[in-house]
């Protein structure tokens, strides 16, 4: 089902599924947003941690939009801090980390900024800097397939160890 360029880009729409596996997120909505310069994930709690003398972000994360039962808590190397305007003019310092993004069969790294999107309709948004690999067409969605809530509670059921 994966659709791709001759020149090996993913061709998406303006919204797509993909995993962050190093979070342990086998499945997330994301909102393709090439009008943003920066990626960013819905996380709460977030707290800063020194460990090796090395900063580390501690967040939590409800992966799936208006479900609260399943949870991934978090830990990430802080890669940076930095100040984020968001499309009303709001700036918010943000931490920055850096993790695999996974859509269809293609997986590279990107950075991103953890705050509260609760008020938002995605737990993720992939802004222009993570966009390397592909070409969107804004007219379409989901263009590296659907998944069902019936997947997803599969999916989910898998990645928790349930059978």
């Amino acid at each position: 089902m994966t659709r791709m360029l001759e020149d090996n880009k993913l061709i998406v729409g303006w919204r797509e599924w993909g995993s962050l596996p190093a979070l342990d997120i086998p499945a997330i909505k994301i909102k393709i947003d090439t009008g943003a310069k920066t990626s960013t994930l819905h996380a709460l709690d977030i707290e800063i941690m020194i460990r090796d003398q090395k900063r580390y972000a501690q967040f939590c994360v409800y992966p799936l939009q208006n479900n609260s039962s399943i949870l991934r808590q978090c830990i990430l190397p802080v890669l940076d801090e930095r100040i984020i305007k968001s499309s009303n003019g709001h700036e918010e310092q943000r931490i920055t980390v850096l993790t695999p993004i996974r859509i269809a069969e293609k997986q590279w790294d990107i950075e991103l900024t953890l705050t509260d999107r609760s008020t938002m309709f995605f737990n993720m948004l992939l802004g222009r800097q993570a966009m390397k690999n592909l070409l969107v067409d804004p007219t379409k969605s989901f263009c590296q397939g659907r998944i069902t809530s019936r997947r997803l509670e599969e999916i989910y059921s898998v990645a928790l160890g349930a059978e």
